[in-house]
């Protein structure tokens, strides 16, 4: 991960912290119920982000290396990799 991205990732997470710290505050205020999950949205909107930006960081890094090597076993294993995370979202 270069130096700007790794910044920007560790800032969007600190960033997203210091929502859910928010939020802990809000329930134990017994806050009203849609300002809470409003707040709830901007930390998962804040976390697929991240997850944006991680991915993009991968695609141009690790994949493009097992991508350009002879390795063909390297290749199916990245993918395999990447579609058993975006599997996984679904999950959640």
């Amino acid at each position: 991960m270069d130096e700007n991205t790794r910044k920007a990732v560790t800032q969007r997470l600190a960033s997203a912290a210091g929502h859910i710290k928010g939020i802990e505050r809000m329930a134990q205020e017994d806050a009203y119920c849609i300002d809470m999950i409003r707040q709830i949205q901007a930390v998962q909107a804040a976390l697929n982000k991240v997850t944006a930006m991680m991915l993009d960081t991968h695609l141009h890094t690790c994949m493009m290396t097992a991508v350009r090597g002879p390795d063909m076993a390297e290749r199916e294993r990245m993918l395999a990799e990447v579609t058993a995370v975006f599997q996984m979202s679904n999950k959640y």
